[in-house]
This record gives C-alpha cells, sequence and structure tokens, in this order.
C-alpha cells in the first residue's frame, strides 16, 4: 500500500498557507509573553493556534482517506485502521 501523498497544488497550497497563518500565530503568542499581556489574552490566542492546528491535522486526515478510496477492500480497512490508530494518538 503507497503512502498517500498531498497531489493537488492547489491543496498543498491551502495547506501551507494555513500553516504559515499557524506559525504567524504562534510567533505573536511569544511576542505576548514577552511584553507581559494578560494571561486570559495569551491563553485566546493559544488556543486559536491550536485550532488551526487541528484544522490541519484534518486536513491531512482527510487526504489520507481519500487517497484510499481507490484500493482494495482490505487495504482500505488497514488504512483505515491507520486512520483510527492516528486520531486515538494524535486528536
Amino acid at each position: 500500500m503507497s503512502r498517500p501523498q498531498m497531489h493537488d497544488p492547489e491543496e498543498k497550497q491551502a495547506m501551507l498557507a494555513r500553516l504559515a497563518r499557524t506559525e504567524g500565530q504562534v510567533r505573536a503568542v511569544r511576542r505576548m509573553v514577552e511584553a507581559d499581556a494578560d494571561c486570559e489574552a495569551i491563553a485566546q490566542q493559544l488556543a486559536a493556534a491550536r485550532k488551526a492546528l487541528d484544522r490541519a491535522f484534518f486536513e491531512m486526515v482527510a487526504c489520507m482517506i481519500k487517497a484510499g478510496g481507490a484500493e482494495r477492500r482490505l487495504a482500505r480497512q488497514a488504512s483505515a485502521t491507520h486512520v483510527a490508530e492516528m486520531l486515538a494518538r494524535y486528536a
């Protein structure tokens, strides 16, 4: 079974843009901590960054599921098991 990859250029660009925005959010949080910003404001920004990373993670899981659609039944079952294990481990 081959490993799924993002071959669609538009999906790949969207993912890279999402990750760049998330990276910017994390940098902003660091600046807030350095500037002794209000803890609640920092927590709010951390939650936003975490949610952005969660969305990126679920896009990757969707990529895995879409790529598995053309495989045989047994291979799809193995892929579904792998996705379930990933969700249990990282979500």
